[in-house]
C-alpha cells in the first residue's frame, strides 16, 4: 500500500518543480488520474493550464502525449484519425488520430464546433472509438486535460451538458502570489523552459497498478449513502434545472479513494468527500434563469447542499 501510493506524491512533487504555488491544485489533478477519469481546467490565460500537462505527461516514462489546439475549423477526422488511400495499392490505410495516446491535452476545447467536441465523448466514455464503421480500443493510460477561457467568448462554443459530465472534475488554477510569481521568472530566465527539464518518476505500468489499488480502498455503506444524499439532493433543489446524475456519485467516490490512497490510507472519510464534492459535482448543474440572475453559481450551491446534509458518524 505505502509503495504503490507514492506514486501520485512522486508525480505531484515532480509537477510542483515547475508549476510554483499550485500544489493543491496538483494534487487534484493527480487524483483524478488515479480515479481513471479526466479533467477539465478552466482559468484567465495564461496561469499555466497548458504548462501544467506537459509537465504531467513528462513525469510518466513510456507514456505518448499527444495536443490538440481546438479550432472553430477542426474537424473530427483531425481527432480520431483518417482513411488514406495507397495510389500504389489503391487500398485505404487508417491514420490514427491524437486521440490514440496516453495523456491527451485538448487546448481551448470550447474553441471547437460542437460536432467536433462531441467526437471525442465515446473515447472520454469508454476508451474506444468507432470510426468509419470500426471500432479501435486505446490500450493501457488515457487521461485527458482540457482546458477553456472564462473569457474570450467570441467565436466559442459552450460544451454540451453531456460532455461536461465526462469530466470527472473542474478545477482552476488561480493567480500564485507574489513570491511564486517571482520564482516563476527565476525559473525561466534561461533559454530552457523549466517543462522541458522534469524528468518521468513513474512510469505507465506504476500508473495502471496504482490505479486498480486505489479501486480497492474501501468505502464504508454510511459514506455512499451519504455521497449519493449528496448528488440526489440536486435533484430536488429549486435553483437547479439540471442536477447531478448517478455518473456524479460514482465520480465522488473515485475521486475519494484517490484522494484517500495519496494520505496513505486505505479508506475514506468525510473530510475527503467534503473536500473535492464541489470540483465533482458542481460543473454538472445546469441553474435555473432565476439562480443565474440571483448570481448563484453551481460551485456556490453545492457548497450550500455540503452545509445543509448532516455528516455521517
Amino acid at each position: 500500500m505505502s509503495e504503490v501510493s507514492e506514486v501520485g506524491n512522486k508525480i505531484v512533487g515532480a509537477v510542483s518543480k515547475v508549476i510554483r504555488g499550485q500544489e493543491p491544485l496538483i494534487e487534484r489533478l493527480v487524483c483524478c488520474l488515479g480515479a481513471g477519469g479526466h479533467v477539465l481546467l478552466e482559468d484567465f490565460p495564461g496561469t499555466g493550464k497548458t504548462t501544467l500537462a506537459k509537465a504531467l505527461a513528462a513525469t510518466i516514462e513510456n507514456s505518448k502525449f499527444q495536443r490538440i489546439q481546438f479550432t472553430p475549423d477542426l474537424l473530427p477526422s483531425d481527432i480520431l484519425g483518417v482513411s488514406v488511400i495507397n495510389p500504389k495499392t489503391a487500398e485505404f490505410k487508417f491514420h490514427k488520430g491524437p486521440i490514440f495516446s496516453n495523456i491527451l491535452l485538448g487546448d481551448e476545447i470550447n474553441r471547437a464546433s460542437p460536432r467536433t467536441q462531441s467526437a471525442m465523448l465515446e473515447v472520454m466514455a469508454e476508451k474506444q472509438a468507432t470510426i468509419e464503421g470500426v471500432r479501435h480500443t486505446l490500450d493501457g493510460l488515457f487521461f485527458v486535460v482540457a482546458t477553456q477561457n472564462p473569457v474570450e467568448f467570441r467565436g466559442t462554443y459552450p460544451l454540451p451538458e453531456a460532455q461536461m459530465d465526462r469530466f470527472m472534475m473542474q478545477c482552476s488554477l488561480g493567480y500564485v502570489g507574489m513570491e511564486e510569481e517571482v520564482q516563476i521568472l527565476t525559473d525561466q530566465q534561461g533559454l530552457i523552459h523549466p517543462v522541458e527539464t522534469v524528468e518521468a518518476v513513474v512510469c505507465q505500468e506504476d500508473v495502471l497498478e496504482w490505479q486498480r489499488l486505489i479501486s480497492r480502498v474501501r468505502v464504508s455503506e454510511e459514506l455512499k449513502h451519504y455521497m449519493v444524499q449528496l448528488c440526489s439532493s440536486t435533484r430536488h433543489n429549486p435553483d437547479i434545472k439540471l442536477p447531478a446524475s448517478p455518473r456524479a456519485s460514482l465520480a465522488l467516490m473515485k475521486v475519494a479513494q484517490a484522494r484517500s490512497v495519496m494520505a496513505g490510507v486505505d479508506f475514506v472519510t468525510p473530510e475527503v468527500i467534503q473536500d473535492i464534492a464541489v470540483d465533482v459535482i458542481a460543473h454538472r448543474l445546469v441553474l435555473s434563469n432565476e439562480a443565474k440572475y440571483s448570481g448563484r453559481t453551481g460551485r456556490s450551491v453545492v457548497e450550500s447542499i455540503l452545509s445543509e446534509i448532516p455528516v455521517p458518524v
